[in-house]
C-alpha cells in the first residue's frame, strides 16, 4: 500500500511540477512581449521609420518577438 501511496504523490507532484513549468514559461513569453513593446515603443517615429517599422507594427512584431510566428 505505501508503494501505491508514493506513485499517488510523485504522480501529483510531477503534474504541479509539470503546471509550474508551463507557467514559468508562459510568463517569460509575456515578459519578452512586454519589453520589445516597451524598448520599441520608447523610440521615436523618425527612429523607427528608420528600422522599417510603423507604430501599428509595434504590437505584432512584440508578439512575434516572444510567441513566433
Amino acid at each position: 500500500m505505501a508503494y501505491v501511496n508514493t506513485n499517488v504523490n510523485s504522480s501529483v507532484l510531477s503534474r504541479v511540477l509539470a503546471a509550474t513549468s508551463v507557467l514559468t514559461l508562459a510568463l517569460r513569453k509575456r515578459q519578452v512581449y512586454l519589453s520589445t513593446q516597451r524598448e520599441l515603443n520608447g523610440l521615436s517615429n523618425r527612429d523607427l521609420s528608420d528600422l522599417g517599422i510603423h507604430r501599428s507594427m509595434i504590437a505584432e512584431i512584440a508578439r512575434e518577438a516572444a510567441y513566433g510566428k
